[in-house]
C-alpha cells in the first residue's frame, strides 16, 4: 500500500451478487460511517435505472458517470461505498479509490453469484441467453482489477458477520498504518 494515502473510506468492490450492498449497510452501521452505493447515487443523479441509461445512453455513457463520481469522492470522508461491479475496470478509477479509501473486494464463484441475482431483472449485463457463461466472461476480464484491491475475501458460505469482521480488521490495520507513516 502507498504511503502517500489518506485513507478517510472503506470501499468494497467486486462483481454483482457478491453481497457489496448488504456488507456495505452492515459495515456502515459497525464502524458509525455513512453508506452509499455508487449505482443508487447514479440513478438517482440521472433520473433513470441503470438499464434505463445502458438502454438509451449505452454502457460508455454510464461509465462515464461512475468516472466523475470517483472523482467526487475524493473529498468524502467516513463513509463505506459499495462500487459497481465494473467501476473498478476504466479510467484508473481504482488508482484514484485507493488515494483515499480503503478496497476492500468481495469475492464469490459465477454459481453464487447466479444464485443470489438469477431473479433480478436490473441486471442488464446479465440480459443473455446463458448467464452464467457471461458471468464467467465478466469475472475473467475483471479478475485483473480485482487483484488489485488492498484487500479480497471470499463470500461463498460465509455468514455477513465473519466477512464484515474481516474487512473491518484489514481497514482499521490499514488506517493505523497510514496515520503512523504522516508527520
Amino acid at each position: 500500500m502507498a504511503s502517500n494515502r489518506l485513507i478517510s473510506n472503506l470501499s468494497l468492490t467486486g462483481f454483482m451478487g457478491v453481497g457489496k450492498s448488504t456488507l456495505g449497510r452492515f459495515l456502515a452501521n459497525s464502524l458509525r460511517y455513512e453508506f452509499v452505493d455508487t449505482d443508487e447515487l447514479i440513478e438517482r443523479k440521472a433520473g433513470k435505472t441503470i438499464t434505463e441509461i445502458f438502454a438509451s445512453e449505452g454502457e460508455e455513457h454510464f461509465r462515464k458517470l461512475e468516472h466523475e463520481l470517483v472523482n467526487e469522492m475524493a473529498n468524502w470522508n467516513r463513509m463505506v461505498i459499495s462500487t459497481g461491479g465494473g467501476l473498478v475496470t476504466k479510467n484508473n478509477n481504482l488508482d484514484i479509490l485507493k488515494t483515499y479509501s480503503f478496497v476492500a473486494c468481495l469475492w464469490a464463484s459465477p454459481e453464487t453469484i447466479y444464485h443470489r441475482v438469477k431473479r433480478q431483472q436490473h441486471r442488464p449485463l446479465l440480459q443473455t441467453e446463458n448467464p452464467v457463461e457471461r458471468i464467467c466472461q465478466l469475472l475473467e476480464q475483471r479478475a485483473r482489477f480485482y487483484k488489485q484491491s488492498d484487500y479480497i475475501v471470499n463470500t461463498d458460505n460465509r455468514p455477513l458477520r465473519v466477512v464484515a469482521q474481516l474487512i473491518s480488521k484489514q481497514f482499521h490495520e490499514a488506517v493505523n498504518k497510514g496515520n503512523q507513516q504522516r508527520p
